[in-house]
Parts: C-alpha cells; sequence; structure tokens
C-alpha cells in the first residue's frame, strides 16, 4: 500500500516545481517555453494552496511571476537564515521569544548582503538580545522544510557563539523577551528543541562535535 502523502511533502513539491518553472522563465526567451513555465507555475500554486496556503492559487501564482528575474539574477534558490547558539560561562543558552508567534528559540535573522554568515550572527545577537558575542565553529546547517519548521525554502546557518558582554535588551519589535536558560529550565513554547538542543548545549559545554548537517536521502527526491 503507498504511503499517505502529508501536507510537507506536497508543499515542499509545489516549491519545487515553482522554483523550476521562474528558473527557467528567467533563462528562456522562448514565448512557448513560457506559456508551459506559466503552466507549471499554476499548477504549483494549486498545490500550495491544498497543503494550507493562505492566499487563492490564481493570486499565488502572480505573486511568483512577478519574482522573476532574468539569467543568472531569476535562478531560484533557497534563502538562507542565519542563527546563533549563545552559551555563557554558566553553561547557560540565549533564548528570544519572537513577537510574531510567542515561541522561544535561538536568535536567527536572514543573511545580508555585505556580511559574511558569522558577522550575520554576531549582528542579529546584538539586535536581538543587546547581547555581544563571538563565533566559535558552525554547528548546524539545517533545510528548513525538510526539517519541518519553515513553509518556505530556506536553508539555515547556525553558529556556537561565546557570550563577550552586553546586557540583555530585547528588540522593541522582533522580540517579546529574553533571557539565559539552564538546560533543565527552558522556556515553552520551544520551537524543534529535537533539532537543536541536544548539539546546542554539548557545544556550550565544550564537548566536541561536529556541524550537523541533513544525510542525503536514498533517494535523494523522494523521501
Amino acid at each position: 500500500m503507498a504511503e499517505e502523502l502529508s501536507a510537507g511533502d506536497v508543499l515542499r513539491w509545489s516549491e519545487a516545481l515553482a522554483g523550476i518553472a521562474r528558473t527557467g522563465m528567467g533563462f528562456t526567451e522562448s514565448l512557448y517555453e513560457r506559456e508551459r513555465y506559466e503552466e507549471i507555475l499554476k499548477v504549483a500554486a494549486d498545490m500550495r494552496v491544498a497543503a494550507g496556503h493562505e492566499l487563492v492559487a490564481d493570486v499565488l501564482a502572480e505573486e511568483w511571476l512577478k519574482l522573476v528575474g532574468e539569467g543568472v539574477a531569476g535562478y531560484v534558490t533557497p534563502k538562507i537564515a542565519i542563527g546563533a547558539v549563545v552559551g555563557n560561562d554558566d553553561g547557560e543558552i540565549l533564548l528570544i521569544q519572537r513577537s510574531g508567534s510567542g515561541v522561544w528559540w535561538y536568535p536567527t535573522g536572514w543573511a545580508d548582503i555585505g556580511y559574511s554568515a558569522s558577522e550575520v550572527a554576531v549582528k542579529e545577537v546584538a539586535e536581538e538580545t543587546g547581547i555581544e558575542c563571538e563565533p566559535v565553529q558552525l554547528l548546524m546547517l539545517l533545510d528548513g522544510m525538510r526539517t519541518g519548521f519553515t513553509r518556505i525554502p530556506l536553508y539555515s546557518i547556525v553558529f556556537h557563539c561565546k557570550a563577550t558582554g552586553g546586557k540583555i535588551s530585547p528588540h522593541p519589535l522582533e522580540v517579546l523577551d529574553a533571557g539565559w536558560f539552564a538546560e533543565d529550565r527552558l522556556p515553552q513554547p520551544l520551537l524543534v528543541p529535537e533539532l537543536w538542543k541536544d548539539q546546542a548545549f554539548a557545544a556550550i559545554r565544550g564537548e566536541p562535535v561536529q556541524a550537523h548537517f541533513d544525510q542525503p536521502r536514498s533517494p535523494i527526491w523522494r523521501d
């Protein structure tokens, strides 16, 4: 018996089809091919709506069309988010409560042009919490859609950082609260702790850890 499809499966396939279509439109000058890619976008939009997207399919397809670029600029890739697992001398982790969702997580933000990934990590921690830190090592590189904590194509690069100064001062717009937490006293609700908690606290304790990444699936596309 075939396995039942999940909304996550449909969502991932929808985004993959939309990315292929938008990339194809960015590299072709053939009106015939553009029409075919537009049809693929409409199918992808139907799939995403079926997976729970809030927009109607026609509107979503139009939004995707507005994002089509030309040539290399039109090649569709996942967005990049940078996170920071920051530890202090007491073995605690720095967490923030996000204003939009109310969930607790480590500081994370979009990658900004003009900064290296580690610089973004330091900048986001300072902006969101007021804490100064320095990167220690690359801790994780995760596919957001595959792991289920995002609904858009996204790679999350996470650094282990050490606090060097500053004081807790939550960002007034992005953060409801922020603080230092021991492993046995973590706040709730906590976003997908099974993906990062053990790795994060092992690094904070100074244990040798290797950067975690999503292993290739077999076969890659289907699982």
